[in-house]
Parts: structure tokens; C-alpha cells; sequence
């Protein structure tokens, strides 16, 4: 088993455990019986977009990476279910109604979230995602079939359902289109490289990376001198309007993370920082008023470097380090 298909797997596994409520680690073997960790496979995913449309059945906890034809059926009572959906970086996701048949007079119900929930966070977090979090909701038994696709804000989404009767369930088809700005992220992989551009536009972007990582920004455009600065209680970059600061935590909602250090000019990097959080978030705010962009890479720390990381440490939530 090659390296980064157990990082990815652990991605998944990540989720799943969270969603069930159990203890952070799962038996092994309980973990590979999970297809999610299949499709995170680069090449089986080239595989089998030749052979569209892919199509599989849906767990009451599952995880996918590709577009396709999803069913789900229940055997049983099916009370607590929940499908997180992600694309690349630079798409959205569309989830699309095929066929439903559940008894929501009965207390069944099927809702398409605008990002991921996990364990009461949000990402996007309320401060970053265009829309208030109700209207983040899309409920088939309030709306029905006249709302039969639903398109997210950025590359991630998720179905929460719960299916009394055996033999009811539906069917979704999801699919990716380009996204040209992409705005808020969260990583498939625990390395890589990105750009982030904000076109004159008043938003916040974070980008999420589930995994303690080094990320080294090689530029940053803010459209105004030079600097990085670790933050401090009373300093920082709010003043200034179009600043990127970087986050760490143990959760998904960036507006719940630890500020770690804030970027208020331009400069050409590089600049580096070790976060050996759980997650960690790039962050751009911009007021609107400049074209801002930011290139940065990442990769996953390595054991070792999580033993010695006792930089500018913060003991009570996780360690960080220039």
C-alpha cells in the first residue's frame, strides 16, 4: 500500500469516525472495508472516468470523490445518515434528484448542506460562505422535486437523510463543473501547491488542509511593502483591509481557529510555518477593492517534525513553528 493512499485513507477515516461518534481510531481492517478509501486512488479514479457514469451504492456514512450515480437503499432504520461529496479544488459540485422515495409525513428527510458540517462545525465557516447557514439547506420534503439540483459554492458538499422503512431510499446524481475563482477549498491530499486569486471582490477564502503541514508561501499580492508578522494578543492585520492569516485547530470551522500569523503586505516568499494542528487554513480577506493573490505550497509534516515542533508554540491547542 503506497504512502499517500494510507494519508488519503486517513482523510476518510477521519470523517467517518467522526460522524459515528467513536474513538479517533478504527481497527485497520474495519478501515480498508470502506470503498471511500478506493476512490481516493489516482489511478483507479482515472480508471473509471472512462467508464462513465460510474455508479455505486451509498452508505448511510460515506465519503466520494467522483461524479457519478448514487443509490441508496434501506435495509433497516436508517436514522443518522450522512454523504460528504468533494471535488478538486477548482470545481463545484452539483447533486441532482434522480429518484426519491421516502415518507417524510413519516419523519424521514433528505437535505442538501452548501459545505460540510462535522461535529457542529461548518465549513465554509458562517464569516466566509456567501449565503446565511438556513439557506445553506436544501430540503427535499419542504421543496420537493422543483429543486431537484442543487449546485454548491465551492468544491465540497454533503447529503445528511434519515430512512425508516426497508425498501425506500433514493437516487442522486453528482456532477463537477469549473470553477474559475475558486474561493474556499478544502485539500483531497496532504501535499500540493495552489494559487489563490480574489478578483476585486469583498470576500474571505480559506483554504483547508486536514493534516498538520509546512506551508510555504512563495508570493503574495495584495495590491499595496514587505513582511510576515506572528500575532500577537493586540497586533495584527484587521486594520488594513486585505491581509492572509494563517490557522490552526482541532476542528473544521476556520472562524474557531487558533490565528497563528497574519500577512498584511506584499512580498515575494518564500515563507514558511509548521502547523501541527489537526487542520490547518490558509485564509485571504479581501476588502474589494485590489486584485489579491497568493501562491503557496504544502506538504504533511512528518512524525519526527511533529515531536520537535517548539517553535512559537501555543501548549494548550497545538505547536507551530517559522
Amino acid at each position: 500500500m503506497s504512502p499517500n493512499f494510507k494519508l488519503q485513507g486517513h482523510f476518510v477515516l477521519l470523517l467517518l469516525t467522526a460522524l459515528r461518534g467513536d474513538s479517533r481510531h478504527l481497527e485497520v481492517q474495519e478501515a480498508l472495508d470502506y470503498d471511500p478509501f478506493l476512490l481516493f486512488s489516482a489511478n483507479l479514479k482515472r480508471d473509471l472516468a472512462e467508464e462513465q457514469p460510474y455508479r455505486r451504492a451509498l452508505r448511510c456514512l460515506d465519503m466520494l470523490s467522483l461524479p457519478g450515480q448514487f443509490t441508496f437503499i434501506a435495509d433497516r432504520p436508517q436514522l443518522h445518515c450522512a454523504a460528504f461529496f468533494i471535488g478538486e479544488p477548482e470545481e463545484f459540485i452539483t447533486i441532482h434528484y434522480d429518484l426519491v422515495s421516502i415518507d417524510c409525513q413519516g419523519g424521514d428527510f433528505l437535505k442538501v448542506f452548501d459545505g460540510w458540517i462535522l461535529k457542529g462545525e461548518k465549513f465554509p465557516s458562517s464569516q466566509d460562505h456567501p449565503l446565511p447557514t438556513m439557506k445553506r439547506y436544501t430540503d427535499f420534503c419542504e421543496n420537493g422535486l422543483t429543486g431537484r439540483s442543487i449546485r454548491s459554492s465551492q468544491n465540497v458538499a454533503m447529503v445528511f437523510f434519515r430512512v425508516h422503512e426497508p425498501g425506500n431510499g433514493f437516487t442522486l446524481t453528482v456532477k463537477t463543473d469549473p470553477n474559475l475563482f475558486p474561493c474556499n477549498v478544502i485539500s483531497q491530499t496532504p501535499s500540493g501547491r495552489f494559487t489563490l486569486v480574489v478578483p476585486r471582490q469583498h470576500q474571505n477564502c480559506s483554504f483547508s488542509i486536514i493534516y498538520p503541514v509546512a506551508i510555504k508561501i512563495s508570493d503574495l499580492t495584495l495590491g499595496q511593502l514587505h513582511g510576515l508578522q506572528v500575532k500577537k494578543p493586540a497586533a495584527g492585520c484587521g486594520g488594513t483591509g486585505d491581509f492572509v492569516e494563517l490557522l490552526g485547530g482541532t476542528g473544521l470551522d476556520p472562524s474557531k481557529m487558533m490565528p497563528l500569523a497574519d500577512l498584511c503586505y506584499p512580498f515575494h516568499g518564500p515563507a514558511q510555518m509548521k502547523i501541527s494542528c489537526d487542520n490547518a487554513v490558509l485564509r485571504m480577506v479581501s476588502s474589494g477593492k485590489h486584485i489579491n493573490r497568493v501562491t503557496f505550497e504544502y506538504r504533511q509534516l512528518e512524525p519526527f517534525e511533529l515531536e520537535t515542533s517548539t517553535g512559537n508554540s501555543i501548549p494548550e491547542f497545538c505547536l507551530s513553528s517559522l
